[in-house]
């Protein structure tokens, strides 16, 4: 941006000001996110001024940028989880063992799975995820009597790769 189009900026800015004003009102509850609104605001702005052709008023241009903005970061914000200060939270936490038993097998599981063929893996991934036979031999296109025959050869399998 030159100089020229940075002084004219600054003039229309300084005259309209008032609407980045009204828009951060309308989206924002307190000074500070007032502030800081109105700051993202003036940079959209600024970035956008090179484009602007004056096609529409300044002041029409101006109420774009600062509502899609404004929108922007409002939904932003919304996607936020909120969250609480650690100090002004009082629990307590029953200090318990922790047993990795369940884990260890199943890391086993996995590590057993891992040697199997892709059709093998798919059929144990379905078997887990509690797929009936009928379902399992439709997703994988082929018959439920197919389905029940190779389920049963991939459980041997795994039995003999988790007990050699």
């Amino acid at each position: 941006m030159n100089k020229e189009q940075e002084h004219n900026f600054i003039k229309l800015l300084e005259e309209h000001q008032n609407i980045v004003h009204k828009v951060c009102r309308l989206y924002t509850n307190d000074y500070d996110a007032h502030n800081d609104l109105f700051q993202e605001i003036t940079i959209q702005l600024w970035k956008a001024y090179p484009k602007f052709r004056g096609d529409a008023k300044f002041s029409t241009w101006m109420y774009r940028i600062g509502l899609n903005t404004a929108i922007t970061l409002y939904r932003k914000s919304k996607r936020r989880v909120e969250t609480q200060d650690f100090d002004t939270v009082q629990f307590r936490i029953k200090a318990e063992e922790y047993d990795d038993t369940e884990e260890e097998q199943l890391k086993l599981l996995y590590s057993a799975v891992k040697q199997l063929n892709d059709i093998e893996k798919a059929l144990v991934f379905l078997y887990l995820e509690d797929k009936n036979y009928k379902e399992i031999s439709e997703t994988m296109g082929i018959s439920e009597v197919n389905a029940r025959v190779k389920m049963n050869r991939v459980k041997t399998k795994l039995r003999t790769i988790l007990n050699p």
